[in-house]
């Protein structure tokens, strides 16, 4: 079987010989958006697709393009339109003792910021429509299993349709916080630019990952940041040792299930 795992890089050939073997889509759903100044604008996508294809190398299956618009929290201020981390930045605030940044919406810095590189926001309804249209595409072509993963709100709209697309397309769907205990630190992309997803793109790509850019004073404002901070509580080992962890723990979800198709 051929080693290639990205859905654009196969032939026919060596695309019915992977779908055969392992009839698994893994979509990377992602965003162009503020990392804070450390992190590539599109972390999102280089972490679900770095960890999709390890996983496809492993499990099998085939990884599908990323997909960069997404839904997120939007507010019109000013007579301006500010998305997620646009307006999140501001209702930051920085616990110093453990070295956290937590969001409190009664603790608003000022006024919105357009963040620099953001360029990704859809509404929920049109973002549903693309998934829709994605599946039934990735039924067509033969997909038993869709894994889908990447940026927050895409996940938590994905999974609160999950059941009904289920149904629907008759596909099997799943994402990286499928079972409790998965969405803290040693998740996969359970915060925003902080600890957990440093850690993870220095574990992919360490050479985009420039800890120096950061402000000496954590609470330098625009502050972009969701989680522990990542001066501090930073590594490619811990990146690794979680990307190992979801690689084997969804290894076994993904083999059990398609044991069940033979």
């Amino acid at each position: 079987m051929s080693n290639k795992v990205l859905y654009t890089e196969l032939n026919p050939q060596e695309f019915e010989e992977r779908l055969l073997k392992a009839p698994i889509a893994y979509l990377p759903m992602v965003t162009l958006e503020w990392h804070r100044r450390h992190m590539p604008l599109g972390a999102d996508g280089l972490i679900s697709s770095g960890f999709f294809i390890e996983l496809a190398k492993k499990v099998g299956g085939i990884v599908l393009p990323m997909l960069f618009l997404a839904p997120d929290s939007f507010k019109y201020t000013n007579q301006k339109e500010y998305y997620g981390m646009d307006f999140l930045s501001d209702e930051i605030r920085v616990d110093k003792e453990k070295g956290e940044f937590i969001i409190d919406e009664k603790y608003p810095f000022g006024n919105p910021i357009q963040l620099i590189g953001s360029a990704y926001w859809v509404k929920n309804d049109f973002f549903k429509q693309i998934i829709e249209a994605i599946l039934k595409q990735l039924k067509r072509a033969g997909f038993k299993i869709v894994v889908a993963h990447g940026h927050g709100p895409s996940v938590d709209l994905f999974n609160h349709y999950e059941n009904n697309w289920r149904k629907k397309f008759e596909l099997e769907l799943y994402t990286c916080w499928e079972e409790d205990g998965f969405r803290d630190e040693l998740g996969i992309q359970t915060d925003h630019a902080a600890s957990n997803e440093t850690s993870l793109m220095m574990a992919i790509r360490k050479d985009l990952v420039k800890i120096d850019n950061l402000p000496r004073y954590i609470d330098e404002k625009p502050l972009g940041i969701i989680g522990k901070d990542p001066h501090k509580f930073v590594s490619e080992e811990i990146g690794k040792k979680i990307i190992s962890l979801h690689v084997d723990r969804m290894e076994k979800i993904l083999k059990k299930k398609m044991n069940e198709f033979k």
